[in-house]
């Protein structure tokens, strides 16, 4: 579902939509939707490297996780 929407934007900003078939892009809409989108996924990136660091320094404090990793490993190596 398409919704219009006004957006108060700089002069360069403007100057930069209005060249948008300069880049490849049919019309400003379609520039903005890709620009968002990447927007999107760099901050949900972002998201996904925290975490993966707070699980990091979560395993590098709790000695009973590891061992129970290194146990895992070990099983699985097993089979």
């Amino acid at each position: 579902m398409n919704q219009k929407l006004t957006l108060n934007i700089e002069e360069a900003q403007l100057h930069f939509l209005l060249h948008h078939k300069n880049y490849g892009f049919k019309d400003q809409g379609e520039m903005i939707r890709v620009a968002l989108q990447k927007l999107q996924s760099e901050l949900e990136g972002q998201d996904l490297e925290e975490s993966a660091q707070l699980y990091a320094e979560i395993y590098e404090e709790d000695a009973e996780l590891q061992e129970l990793t290194e146990t895992a490993c070990a099983d699985f190596r097993e089979t």
